[in-house]
């Protein structure tokens, strides 16, 4: 890995990509998820799921990739289920000690929004005045840390085929 996932992640959103195609795209190479089909499959996720401003797209990125890696497929193992739970309540837990919510549109306080579904365009005052490359790279972060810290090295996903 030559550029940390925090840095790709932050590249991916000033190209365009919404905070949730950032977090999961900067993860996909290492877990033998096809680029486009990932950024396709979670585009509903960014403003806070379709500009509804709900749970930050950036959080919800990584909630997905715990899924990918440490998802279940037998919907009865409660022992799984209740494992994978207890890791989104975690990284949900360690976004909130930075930023105290995982909502949208509070992580935008003071910023103007509209529950218009019409995206915002990406303009220079645009980036300088909303705090969503910093939570991106944050969400990017915590995610690789919390890997880190549970021994988990991307290359070695069985579920990467």
């Amino acid at each position: 890995m030559n550029i940390k996932h925090s840095e790709k992640a932050g590249e991916l959103f000033m190209q365009g990509y919404n905070c949730s195609q950032s977090v999961v795209g900067a993860f996909c190479e290492e877990l033998g998820m096809d680029f486009e089909t990932a950024v396709k499959l979670v585009s509903p996720l960014g403003g806070g799921m379709g500009r509804l401003r709900e749970v930050c797209g950036a959080v919800s990125g990584m909630f997905l990739l715990t899924g990918m890696i440490f998802g279940y497929t037998e919907p009865n193992n409660l022992e799984v289920k209740g494992k994978l739970y207890e890791r989104i309540q975690e990284l949900a837990k360690r976004f909130k000690a930075k930023h105290n919510t995982i909502i949208c549109r509070e992580l935008l306080e003071g910023i103007e929004t509209s529950d218009s579904p019409e995206p915002s365009e990406r303009t220079a005052e645009y980036y300088q005045k909303r705090p969503c490359l910093k939570i991106i790279k944050e969400a990017a972060q915590i995610f690789e840390e919390y890997l880190i810290e549970q021994n988990i090295k991307l290359n070695d996903i069985p579920a990467k085929k």
